[in-house]
């Protein structure tokens, strides 16, 4: 099941750890599941298909990289079933757009109100999601003292996981891998 974050204390980013895969694509089926039945929303086959390609990767999928994926599942082959299926995810809570690549990727958080940021790495385009407190920062500070009121925020990073610097720990700016 899963759990809210406090607003104090952000979830670990998840998504560039090891962890138990298979275990994360079913309990992100069944939280969809079981998130679908309360509201009384339909979670087609093809919407069910999709929320599990995009659990399969930890990186963003392009629609058109989820209309191949779809059509190989034996689902329809016009773009309109991977943008509608894609559509309902992300209006759902299950899965977010990745603006600067244009793509989705599965939720980490479902059901759990919050500002996610993503850390894309530009070598394998891995993506792992991390809880933003942009209304708290600096940039909800200059938004209040212009009386402007956030809605939305797109927080995106681009750099190198741990894979790809070479398995070091330190930040990319430390050379190791580059």
């Amino acid at each position: 099941m899963t759990q809210t974050p406090s607003a104090d204390a952000p979830a670990d980013p998840v998504g560039f750890g090891r962890h138990d895969h298979a275990s994360c694509i079913a309990d992100g089926l069944a939280e969809a599941e079981a998130r679908c039945a309360a509201k009384g929303l339909r979670l087609t086959p093809v919407r069910r298909k999709a929320l599990e390609i995009l659990l399969q990767e930890h990186r963003a999928l392009g629609a058109y990289d989820m209309l191949d994926r779809l059509r190989a599942a034996g689902f329809g082959s016009q773009p309109p079933v991977a943008y509608r299926a894609l559509d309902f995810l992300v209006a759902g809570g299950f899965a977010h757009k990745i603006e600067c690549l244009n793509a989705f990727i599965a939720c980490a958080h479902p059901g759990a109100r919050h500002t996610p940021a993503f850390m894309i790495c530009r070598t394998c385009e891995a993506v792992a999601e991390a809880q933003a407190a942009p209304a708290r920062g600096s940039l909800g500070k200059a938004a209040r003292a212009s009386g402007f009121a956030i809605e939305r925020t797109v927080v995106e990073a681009e750099g190198l996981c741990p894979a790809c610097q070479g398995g070091a720990e330190g930040g990319a700016g430390d050379g190791a891998g580059a």
